[in-house]
């Protein structure tokens, strides 16, 4: 399943619209964008008209056709942020389809190279990106809780609680919970 039906929200609103900006500064079609994304057509244009929320998995994709992060994506349909990110300010998505949950401590900004993500993922859950928003994109990925396998172009790791993962992506990549409680991690992208 690549989407699920909204309730129609502010920032699912403001993200139909900067995805369809994102397009048409490109000049590219629907059809284009279904060819370098690998989303179809019909759930494309669902998503603009505010139809439908993307779930993460097609996130992952549309951003890597854009060659944006999520978290840059994402920044551009959410307030301006000042240099103190207060935790009431601190933007939060969820997936609609895993559950998976985003918070953004310290969301991307022109005046700094690096963001961080507080992110938690379901027990049971399981994310695939097919590719990097960005080639040679950094990754910190701490857990501080849970147990997770990531298989990162393809290499696959398993942490435990207190491990850290630096990589950089190329590829595809995948998040797995590995038991019956939720993975929770922080992220540090640059």
């Amino acid at each position: 399943m690549e989407q699920t039906a909204i309730d129609h929200s502010d920032t699912d609103t403001r993200l139909a619209q900067r995805l369809h900006q994102l397009r048409m500064r490109r000049s590219w079609s629907l059809e284009e964008l279904a060819t370098k994304s690998g989303v179809s057509r019909a759930t494309l244009s669902r998503i603009e008209n505010n139809e439908v929320s993307p779930t993460a998995s097609v996130l992952g994709k549309l951003c890597a056709a854009f060659e944006l992060t999520m978290s840059r994506l994402l920044a551009y349909v959410e307030s301006d942020l000042p240099a103190l990110v207060q935790r009431n300010a601190q933007p939060v998505w969820i997936d609609p389809e895993t559950g998976f949950r985003r918070r953004s401590i310290s969301p991307p900004s022109p005046d700094f190279e690096c963001e961080l993500l507080q992110c938690e993922l379901p027990a049971g859950a399981q994310i695939d990106y097919p590719l990097p928003p960005r080639q040679g994109l950094e990754h910190h990925l701490y857990l501080e809780s849970g147990a997770l396998e990531l298989h990162v172009d393809g290499s696959s790791h398993r942490l435990a609680e207190g491990d850290c993962l630096r990589y950089r992506l190329h590829g595809a990549s995948s998040f797995r919970v590995l038991h019956r409680h939720p993975a929770r991690y922080f992220l540090v992208i640059r």
